[in-house]
């Protein structure tokens, strides 16, 4: 018996030399005990998530900028747990004065919030007063909703449109967008329950995938752009601008749907008084639109997936002034090309994409709202960064509020991976170096700087850029450069294959690219996501060259790629690259043997870290005296 539990124990041991166990919350380590979540990087036998069938008239009011709407909501309960209560979420709310938000606003972000009307379950009558709610309220159900049951929810509702606009509100007196515009229910999950996190200005959402189908009324001349398909171009177009739009979406070319004049002479929508026009969007997590009265309208297509054909409609929607959305159609027909065939590499999931000119900077389904920068090679990056938001969090139902690395550091990645094949690695290596890393490696703030897998919410000024936007990023970047292009895109493929249309959490993205590249990576993980390292990098010179290999000293910590530079005496280079395996065993140092072809001397030697930006770069060189 001894000898067994002996044996046992040092076997114990053995694995752990060779397994590095990543810490986990309790509530996480719950949904792996239940088996929603697998070990494997798959969901759980038991995995589940709840789901809703949205039926919504939505109408905007242009003189007074009002937004009213009715919608029917099939919500269906699948998980395993009794529901007594229901969280409805509201992101417009976060202009309520009493609101929380992360920072100050003008007078002109304030508004009154969601106000309604009626509000029933299952035909009952709820007394709602949506005035003392902030982004979310709590609805105590007068009946409870059992595993596997279904309920119906009617809301009639109103909100006016902030006169600031950001996000979402009034572009000017003639255009709006209109996101986050109707009461939802909120995610339940396997881990936490109801998503009860109130919205700031800082964090992202976190969305169930939900069918849509919608109707937006607006006045003649008014143009509807949207997340979905357009239904009924007929009934709101004038045949010659429905025939345009129909001969689009099989186009190479980039069409003029709509000029300044024909939109100024009222040609356009049908001359009803009112004009509806209707969406639908299936297994996606919102819906959004802007209406304008005196937008351009460009429209295109491009295949997206060149095994069965299938085309995406591109389409822009932009002020005659609006000199970086001119090529807005070509730039989402390279993007959309160029995101489906390289990296990832997975075909564009959706029918369309809009790039609607506003003032956020900001992704939604099926849309981009970029604001005007008069770059058109930085309007370019933007878009091509919000378009790849596509793939993260919307293919991939992520809780960026919570975990904001999980998407807008893949974006960051994407935008830098295309940004090399527009402008070539070093237009790219630069901006990416001076844009997204430089701020975060020379931060003055250096106790802001966090572990990465800190919540989103835990974090503020420079420890939630850096952690969401480039240590991600890197991190990414230093598991591909380890693994190799063709490793590292069969195991991200193996994740966004176990976890499209559902909701994955860092440790399903751990343990996916774990089986997905058949080798234990948990050490990798535990160094980039689970510790306050940085990126410091030095050399530590031998003696004598001839006898004794260089030091390479990881002050930082971070397990990077790096190349060690040896400059001749006759200007002849030689450069060896070290991937971020060479830090596995052993993160403080590790070792280089310089080659010195025989008639040759060292002039210098340096360390060049690339895009991974040093934090003291003078001890990365070292010049022969």
């Amino acid at each position: 018996m001894k000898k067994f539990v002996l044996s046992a124990l040092l076997l114990a041991c053995s694995s752990a030399v060779f397994a590095q166990e990543l810490y986990m919350p309790r509530n996480i380590k719950q949904a792996y005990e239940k088996g929603t979540r697998a070990m494997d990087g798959k969901p759980g036998k038991n995995y589940w998530q709840n789901h809703g069938k949205y039926n919504m008239e939505i109408s905007v009011n242009p003189d007074t900028k009002v937004v009213t709407g009715t919608e029917s909501i099939e919500y269906s309960n699948n998980s395993r747990d009794t529901l007594k209560t229901m969280t409805i979420r509201f992101v417009n709310n976060l202009h309520k004065p009493t609101s929380s938000r992360g920072s100050n606003v003008s007078p002109d972000f304030l508004s009154e919030g969601l106000t309604i009307t009626s509000f029933k379950i299952n035909g009952e009558v709820y007394n709602i007063n949506a005035k003392n709610w902030g982004t979310t309220g709590e609805v105590r159900l007068k009946s409870p909703l059992l595993p596997g049951q279904k309920a119906m929810l009617n809301i009639d509702w109103n909100y006016p449109l902030s006169k600031e606009s950001g996000r979402e509100g009034q572009i000017n007196p003639t255009t709006m967008f209109v996101a986050y515009s109707y009461p939802r229910v909120s995610v339940y999950d396997d881990y936490n329950g109801w998503d009860r996190v109130p919205h700031t200005d800082r964090q992202e959402f976190y969305n169930d995938f939900n069918d849509y189908t919608f109707a937006i009324k607006a006045p003649k001349n008014y143009i509807v752009y949207a997340t979905g398909d357009l239904l009924n171009p007929d009934e709101v177009l004038q045949p010659e601008f429905a025939a345009r739009l129909k001969k689009s979406y099989t186009s190479d070319e980039v069409i003029h749907i709509a000029n300044e004049q024909e939109v100024k002479e009222g040609k356009v929508t049908q001359q009803n008084d009112w004009n509806t026009w209707k969406f639908v969007a299936n297994n996606i997590v919102d819906v959004c639109f802007g209406l304008s009265s005196t937008y351009i309208w460009d429209a295109g297509s491009v295949v997206v997936d060149s095994k069965t054909g299938r085309r995406t409609s591109t389409q822009a929607a932009y002020d005659v002034k609006g000199t970086d959305f001119v090529n807005s159609v070509k730039f989402n027909n390279y993007a959309l090309a160029w995101f489906s065939n390289n990296w990832p590499g997975v075909p564009y999931p959706f029918s369309k994409m809009t790039a609607f000119q506003g003032f956020a900077d900001m992704e939604y389904p099926m849309m981009v709202n970029d604001s005007q920068t008069g770059d058109m090679k930085f309007a370019q990056l933007v878009q091509d960064h919000e378009i790849a938001h596509t793939y993260f969090p919307f293919y991939m139902g992520i809780n960026e509020t919570r975990y904001a690395f999980m998407d807008e550091g893949w974006a960051t990645t994407l935008e830098y991976l295309i940004g090399i094949a527009e402008h070539g690695k070093e237009a790219a290596d630069n901006f990416y170096k001076s844009f997204r890393v430089n701020s975060y490696i020379r931060d003055k703030s250096a106790e802001e700087d966090q572990p990465i897998i800190t919540m989103s919410t835990q974090v503020s000024g420079s420890g939630y850029g850096n952690n969401s936007y480039g240590k991600a990023s890197l991190s990414y970047l230093a598991l591909k450069d380890m693994l190799g292009d063709e490793l590292f895109k069969k195991a991200l493929h193996h994740y966004m294959d176990n976890w499209n249309g559902k909701h994955p959490i860092p440790w399903d993205y751990f343990n996916s690219m774990n089986s997905g590249s058949g080798q234990d990576l948990n050490w990798f993980f535990q160094n980039w996501f689970f510790t306050n390292n940085y990126i410091d990098l030095s050399l530590m010179m031998p003696k004598s060259l001839a006898i004794q290999p260089i030091r390479i000293i990881n002050n930082g910590g971070f397990a990077i790629p790096f190349d060690v530079v040896v400059t001749f005496t006759d200007g002849t280079v030689q450069k060896e690259h070290y991937t971020p395996a060479v830090w596995k065993s052993n993160t403080k140092f590790t070792t280089a043997k310089i080659k010195i072809p025989k008639g040759k001397t060292v002039q210098s030697i340096k360390l060049d870290n690339g895009i991974f930006v040093d934090a003291t770069p003078a001890n990365n060189v070292w010049t022969s005296k």
